[in-house]
């Protein structure tokens, strides 16, 4: 009877948080079409173990916020995306991007740049200081792809079910410059350290309107009661992992338990979830092989 119910909780956890990303098409949907392949990165990458871990969920959180400091990225985000109106599919948006890359095949990676790219193209506009932004700049594309990289590589050395080597952390920054590469965008620093310096001394990052009103729904996003219980230690749990002068653009500051309740809520996920299906999927197929053709 116990096992039962602990098997009930299980269910209802992953049927919930699977909600959350399934407002999008899923983009993995033909995977297994195509036997053999590792994909981008390839399974034995540090890529697949910390993007397929329950961390990137305090990760994607992080990535939103340290975006919000940059006032033509955020202004971007505030002029043209659907997140206040349709959270759940701008968040399974993402989730699809990040997924398609890290675990697709080549062609689902392909198609889901060549989707971005196209959605891309009207993005342009002018931030509240008067500086012009397109999504198609190499040096905003950088700001976003860079706040990623660093959010996922920090959650995972947090929140993590292991430690990773400063030199598993390096090779995943230079996986993760391979997809940015993708989308044009530049600088695209190769190694932990330059890559938290590069946006911890970014000369354009300073406070703004759009990044007080995106980081005011960061912290109490539209998300069903439920949700919301395992949503709020996350949040708190990235900001106490942002960077002293990134928490002080955003006037952020963390509370004294927020590394705890996220290693609590981190773990707890981890307990429920296990690991990501997208990255059982992606092992599954790039170990399959072509079948052979018939005499």
């Amino acid at each position: 009877m116990l096992s039962a119910a602990v098997d009930g909780v299980r269910s209802r956890i992953t049927r919930s948080t699977t909600e959350l990303f399934s407002q999008a098409p899923d983009p993995l949907a033909d995977t297994e079409s195509f036997p053999g392949d590792p994909g981008l990165l390839g399974p034995d990458s540090v890529s697949w173990p910390v993007i397929g871990d329950v961390a990137a969920f305090v990760a994607g959180i992080r990535a939103l916020l340290v975006q919000a400091a940059h006032p033509e990225v955020v202004a971007g985000v505030m002029d043209h995306s659907s997140f206040r109106d349709d959270t759940l599919g701008r968040l399974s948006r993402t989730s699809a991007w990040v997924t398609a890359t890290t675990f697709g095949a080549e062609p689902e990676v392909e198609a889901v740049v060549s989707a971005v790219k196209h959605a891309h193209r009207p993005i342009r506009g002018r931030s509240e200081r008067g500086r012009p932004y397109s999504a198609f700049s190499p040096s905003l594309g950088a700001w976003v792809h860079n706040a990623l990289t660093d959010s996922f590589l920090t959650a995972y050395r947090q929140f993590g079910p292991r430690s990773l080597s400063d030199a598993e952390a390096d090779r995943f920054v230079a996986e993760q410059a391979v997809i940015g590469r993708l989308l044009d965008v530049d600088p695209l620093p190769l190694t932990a350290a330059e890559l938290t310096a590069w946006l911890v001394d970014h000369p354009d990052i300073e406070p703004s309107d759009a990044s007080r009103s995106a980081v005011a729904f960061l912290e109490r996003p539209p998300l069903p009661a439920p949700v919301m219980l395992g949503y709020r230690p996350m949040f708190w749990a990235a900001v106490a992992t942002l960077p002293p002068g990134l928490a002080a653009v955003l006037d952020l500051t963390a509370p004294p338990s927020a590394m705890l309740g996220g290693r609590t809520a981190v773990g707890f996920l981890r307990w429920a979830l296990g690991t990501s299906p997208s990255w059982q999927r992606a092992v599954a197929r790039a170990s399959a092989r072509q079948p052979v053709a018939a005499a």
